[in-house]
């Protein structure tokens, strides 16, 4: 009896049959899939008319004329009876191909798990390990194998885990994350995310450890990249605007460029700037390009004044101003001076060699101070002036005659940047030409040109009086010239007296060693003014060999091309 009181608890079709096979029990699945209708003592083979079985029989096949079922011997009820269950054998189909799919999904899920390039770790709601895969050997250098099994509070204890992230979520039943160093020291990013079951409660929990090592590394070489690239886009804004900023400036010559790129850099610091280099060489036009490059052009003033031009006992009251009364002859109103003009901008002192000794004292404080105090005048006034200042005189020389206070060198030397004569950067010659040629085209509406030879002239000339020499005679010859062609027979003069003595040796001398001389005169032109000895062959109507030759018997190198070997 208890076996039959069991049996609709079977989730089956299920059947007792006494030895002669009549129905003893059935449950209610058995009822409801059989059409026929079943009653206690019906002989089986009423309802399957194949119905044959043995006493070794385990499996039995059977058919009610619409349906097949398969019926397994399950268990003797007692010496003269037997439980038979059983189900229709396209069930059975469908319970196969679910069973098929499922270890298809089962291995798709698996391959999905192994490989994951971060670390998977699963635990049931206790923390007992149910799976991990292979990149978590990778990350905490552990094999895979040995998490099987083991609870995490055990790991934990082993010292392999610092935390649980398993207990955090099942206490709290949502995602949880934390960060912390793996074997290596490498920081981890571990999130725990629970899996729950239909009753709501939590079944699994699945770990996801990701080595944040890779990332960091990652996040650090595109911040160096994005440094990088906001260098190179300043620099290429510096390049793009290049053209327009130096309007009106040739720098062709490698010493001009090195001096204009410095310029640009220190144009955005307030120290004070010392200009060196010989008359006429644009002293004043790298002074007017640092003030353009600063902030200060935004808010002030590029003030010149020229400490040779004005006379001593007028050159206070131009550079410090005067209150009114302050001498016969002062207005009325007073005036402010040079300094409080350039107040939030710069100012100029040209030829600063020529400052007298009175007015380098009150210089200097205004330096030490940055305050003015007018002629006439009892309270200093404070001012914001960043002072460059030219010379082309050796200051250092007439700080030793005492013609120049110490002090005083010293405050102005801060930012030192020499010029060096036009004769020292010839590449820089024909572009300038070039360009006053055009200057002076355009103001006398005229289009004249410079003959070849001319051209030659100009390059090889020393140019004693460099950019302002270079500026006047060109203007000269634009408006004195008849023809369109600027010659050489059009030079003024002086110019023609030094055109036949350019490359003559200075003394008497055997035909041989004053051929030599002028053969390396040449040379040493041709390698200032073109780029490779191809180049200066073609200009000199000879070989490219016998120029190589020729330039390492003088041991003459270019230095903006060839190497001579």
């Amino acid at each position: 009896m208890e076996l039959i009181d069991r049996m609709e608890h079977i989730p089956l079709p299920a059947i007792i049959l006494d030895q002669k096979g009549e129905i003893l029990s059935f449950n209610e699945l058995m009822e409801s899939n059989i059409e026929h209708e079943l009653s206690i003592g019906t002989s089986i083979k009423e309802i399957f008319p194949t119905w044959d079985v043995k006493p070794t029989s385990k499996m039995i096949l059977a058919e009610d004329g619409k349906k097949r079922y398969v019926f397994i011997r399950s268990s003797t009820y007692d010496d003269h009876a037997h439980l038979f269950v059983g189900t229709e054998t396209s069930e059975l189909s469908a319970l196969k191909n679910e069973n098929e799919d499922l270890k298809r999904l089962t291995r798709e899920l698996d391959a999905i798990i192994e490989n994951s390039y971060d670390g998977i770790y699963i635990t049931d709601h206790k923390g007992v390990t149910w799976k991990t895969n292979s990149a978590i050997e990778r990350i905490t250098g552990i094999p895979k194998e040995y998490y099987i099994g083991k609870n995490v509070d055990a790991l934990i204890k082993r010292g392999i885990l610092k935390n649980s992230v398993t207990h955090r979520v099942v206490k709290q039943r949502r995602i949880v994350s934390l960060v912390q160093e793996n074997y290596e020291g490498k920081e981890t990013l571990i999130t725990g995310a629970p899996v729950f079951n239909e009753d709501g409660e939590i079944e699994k929990v699945v770990t996801n450890i990701r080595d944040l090592s890779d990332l960091n590394e990652l996040q650090t070489k595109l911040s160096r990249m994005n440094q990088l690239n906001d260098k190179y886009k300043k620099e290429l804004d510096l390049l793009k605007n290049r053209t327009s900023r130096l309007e009106g400036l040739v720098i062709q010559s490698e010493p001009m460029k090195r001096i204009y790129d410095t310029a640009e850099r220190i144009a955005h610091v307030n120290a004070t700037v010392l200009i060196l280099g010989e008359t006429g060489v644009g002293k004043d036009i790298l002074a007017k390009h640092i003030f353009k490059e600063s902030a200060r052009s935004r808010e002030g003033e590029f003030i010149k004044i020229n400490c040779g031009a004005i006379p001593a006992d007028l050159l206070e009251s131009e550079l410090f101003g005067y209150e009114q009364g302050a001498f016969t002859g002062a207005s009325q109103k007073g005036k402010p001076g040079m300094f409080e003009m350039a107040d939030r901008g710069v100012l100029f002192l040209d030829e600063i060699g020529e400052l007298p000794l009175l007015l380098q004292v009150k210089l200097l404080r205004v330096l030490q101070e940055n305050e003015i105090q007018r002629i006439g005048g009892t309270k200093p006034r404070k001012v914001d002036v960043r002072i460059v200042a030219a010379t082309n005189r050796d200051l250092k020389e007439m700080v030793e005659q005492g013609e120049f206070r110490e002090d005083l060198y010293y405050r102005l030397n801060v930012l030192p940047i020499s010029i060096p004569p036009l004769k020292d950067r010839r590449d820089d010659i024909l572009p300038l030409i070039e360009m006053f040629m055009k200057q002076a085209n355009e103001k006398y509406e005229m289009d004249k040109r410079i003959d070849s030879k001319l051209k030659d002239f100009f390059f090889s000339y020393k140019w004693p009086g460099n950019i302002r020499e270079m500026s006047n005679l060109i203007e000269r010859l634009v408006v004195t010239t008849p023809e369109d062609t600027i010659q050489m027979e059009n030079l003024p003069p002086e110019y023609q007296e030094t055109t036949d003595i350019t490359i003559m040796p200075s003394s008497i001398l055997p035909l041989k060693e004053a051929a030599e001389l002028a053969e390396e005169k040449v040379l040493k032109l041709a390698v200032e003014k073109y780029k490779n000895t191809y180049d200066i062959a073609e200009a000199l109507e000879t070989s490219q060999p016998t120029v190589v030759r020729k330039l390492k018997k003088y041991h003459l190198r270019i230095p903006r091309g060839d190497v001579i070997d």
